[in-house]
């Protein structure tokens, strides 16, 4: 059992693709069943975010497992695979896990740095323990990303900027409009990039927020939050957005809905009623605006693809170095403690083999001395096992260290074979908490077949066997 990764992003794919694969709130349930009830898949967890969707499942064995993802993915997205092929990028094993560790330090991100995507892995890892599809393999290694995102933000500096798609977007919008202190915005999406934009524009200085919600109870919350914070806002329902529109300057827009919020008709008749500009900032995935948005008078838009161009070959200087650096240390360390405790049943099987010898070995002294004093077996049944101890101490510490290395698992397989151990030992190590992610070590920080295999596959060759 091992980790594989298969996703989409922006990276890989323009907005119209990630639009296409982007996985609601309301269908990840759905997609998770699909996922676990697969022959060869046993856990899932979904990440879909404004620029990213990505499965991260415990498969029995590679191509099975990317056979199964890559179709659930593909059904989703009402499309076929080999449509997706050229967007989507897989890892496997230590390269799963590298791949996640980067993403939870924002390595990743449209936003080189960006805080937001540890608390999306964090929503990402509870909905799907929540729908029962995350065991010990997920468990372990999605605690252990969230502490790597963690100590990035605290140790490296990568986010002291804070910056996101969302203030990102408000540069944009200060760039057409010139200061937003003391406008008028409109949020649209009271959901947690909803409330991101609401305290971005406050920091900003806006003068006025009005939110829209299709709920209008959650609307009026995040209004009353700003409220609370110092900026006039007020909430209304997606029936007032017309009457909003006109007299906003800057609007942000992310709801997660599937199809448009603000189509092209609700933002021509806003404009009949004033010639400001305005500045529309579309952040959802799929998209929320209509793209025709951008060809009214007076009209900016901001949407992902935009900041795409703008933010490609962006970084954050040496922090980034400092991250990447931190990332790899902390990989090398988890998977070098897999290593480890992955040969700890074979050390364990190799001692009760060793105790199964020596029990035996008393026994039939038993049998040729009956008459052996009590005192003088306990001593000799000491010494004998005293004997064994020793024999047994160096090969198993170094088995332990040497597993820790690549490569490391063909030690304890040495152990199991001239020992004659229990062929369930491997099999003990794979439902471990913690082993399954190495199970045929593939990281791409190290190179192996399997790299090769996933390069051969983009070529449209076969994969080595």
């Amino acid at each position: 059992m091992s980790l594989l990764l298969v996703g989409v992003s922006h990276r890989t794919a323009p907005v119209s693709v990630l639009e296409q694969v982007a996985i609601s709130g309301e269908d990840t349930a759905k997609v998770l069943d699909e996922l676990i009830s697969g022959e060869y898949v046993s856990e899932a967890v979904v990440l879909s975010t404004c620029n990213r969707i990505e499965i991260y499942a415990v498969v029995e064995t590679f191509h099975g497992g990317l056979t199964e993802v890559s179709g659930v993915l593909a059904r989703h997205a009402q499309t076929e695979v080999s449509d997706l092929t050229d967007h989507l990028y897989v890892h496997y094993a230590g390269s799963a896990v590298e791949h996640l560790f980067s993403v939870a330090a924002g390595l990743d991100s449209m936003v080189v740095g960006e805080a937001q995507i540890l608390g999306q892995l964090r929503t990402a890892y509870s909905t799907a323990r929540e729908l029962g599809t995350v065991g010990t393999v997920l468990h372990e290694v999605a605690q252990q990303a969230l502490r790597v995102g963690k100590r990035v933000q605290s140790e490296t500096g990568i986010d002291a900027a804070g910056a996101s798609v969302v203030t990102e977007a408000l540069d944009d919008a200060e760039a057409a409009l010139g200061s937003l202190v003391g406008r008028r915005a409109l949020v649209v999406g009271s959901g947690s990039m909803g409330g991101l934009s609401a305290a971005a524009l406050r920091r900003r200085g806006i003068g006025e927020v009005v939110v829209a919600n299709r709920t209008p109870d959650r609307a009026q919350r995040l209004a009353e939050i700003t409220a609370a914070e110092g900026t006039p806002a007020r909430a209304v329902g997606l029936d007032g957005l017309g009457a909003a529109l006109a007299s906003a300057d800057v609007v942000m827009v992310s709801t997660g809905a599937v199809g448009t919020v603000v189509d092209l008709g609700t933002v021509r008749a806003a404009r009949t009623r004033t010639d400001r500009a305005l500045v529309v900032c579309d952040l959802g995935l799929p998209r929320d605006v209509a793209p025709e948005v951008a060809d009214l008078p007076g009209v900016t838009l901001v949407d992902l693809a935009t900041l795409g161009v703008r933010l490609r070959d962006a970084a954050a200087g040496h922090a980034v170095e400092t991250t990447r650096a931190l990332v790899a240390e902390e990989v090398r360390t988890y998977l070098a403690a897999q290593r480890s405790a992955e040969v700890t049943p074979t050390v364990t099987a190799l001692r009760r083999r060793a105790a199964e010898v020596v029990d035996a070995e008393l026994l039939r002294l038993d049998g040729r001395l009956p008459g052996l004093e009590a005192d003088v077996r306990g001593e000799v049944a000491k010494t004998v096992r005293r004997v064994v101890d020793k024999l047994l101490h160096t090969p198993t510490v170094q088995v332990k260290r040497l597993a820790q290395s690549p490569g490391g698992d063909t030690y304890a397989e040495a152990l199991r074979e001239l020992f004659e151990l229990d062929p369930q030992a491997p099999a003990a190590v794979a439902s471990g908490p913690v082993a399954e992610i190495v199970t045929g070590e593939s990281s791409r920080l190290e190179g192996t077949e399997v790299d090769q295999a996933l390069a051969a596959r983009s070529r449209g060759e076969a994969a080595p066997r």
